[in-house]
């Protein structure tokens, strides 16, 4: 059953048009890699969903329910947790008050996180400015799982880490899938790490859905095609 479901969806920045018809769907307790070269559109999908950016036309549901009229905090009280790009972690606050700020009744808490992310555990009396990008990564994901949501959009996750940090947080997103049930979807670079994680993938070009499938049937022809450099 799909918990998620973008059906033609278009969107814009002012008079630019951004994406042209996206169809994408994330079943429950699935892992589903959105993927794409830079600017066709992944990001301003995420933004779609999270309601941080109107689309135009097309459908836009969420577990059973049309999330158009909603704004980004409805969405986020529904049950859409994200980890945006670039982090964004509270810089001033700790890396308990990170945690506080964003939770929600629920299954996680900050002993499940921390259980996930030893290193929070370590670091819970800093500031997140003191963290490395890496830290801050995991902050970022541990606050998103602190909303107890029913589906967690990561996008570039891993980008800009340094590779030892790359596999925790890889491995962290495999715990997820395994141990959680928790819906996915993540948006990154590396098909290798992909193809151990992902059931589906979606990809996009020039904003449009041009292949989805399961993750095991992506073919090199089509990863050169719309993927490669």
């Amino acid at each position: 059953m799909s918990l998620l479901s973008l059906e033609k969806i278009t969107a814009f920045y002012g008079a630019s048009q951004a994406l042209f018809g996206v169809d994408l769907d994330v079943r429950e307790g699935e892992v589903m890699a959105l993927l794409g070269r830079n600017g066709m559109g992944k990001s301003t999908t995420i933004k779609v969903i999270c309601r941080m950016l109107r689309h135009s036309e097309g459908r836009l549901q969420f577990a059973g329910r049309d999330i158009a009229a909603l704004a980004s905090y409805q969405a986020a009280r529904l049950g859409i947790g994200l980890v945006p790009e670039g982090r964004r972690c509270f810089a001033s606050l700790t890396v308990a008050e990170n945690l506080v700020a964003a939770a929600r009744p629920g299954h996680w808490d900050i002993g499940r996180v921390h259980a996930l992310f030893p290193r929070l555990a370590e670091r819970h009396t800093q500031s997140a400015a003191t963290l490395s990008g890496g830290e801050q990564q995991m902050l970022a994901i541990g606050r998103a799982l602190m909303t107890n949501p029913q589906l967690l959009l990561l996008d570039e996750a891993t980008e800009g880490l340094a590779p030892v940090v790359r596999q925790e947080i890889w491995a962290a997103i495999l715990a997820l899938k395994h141990e959680s049930g928790l819906s996915i979807l993540v948006v990154d670079k590396s098909l290798q790490e992909l193809s151990k994680a992902a059931d589906r993938a979606t990809i996009l070009e020039k904003g449009e859905t041009v292949w989805s499938g399961a993750m095991d049937t992506l073919q090199p022809d089509i990863t050169d095609r719309y993927i490669g450099v």
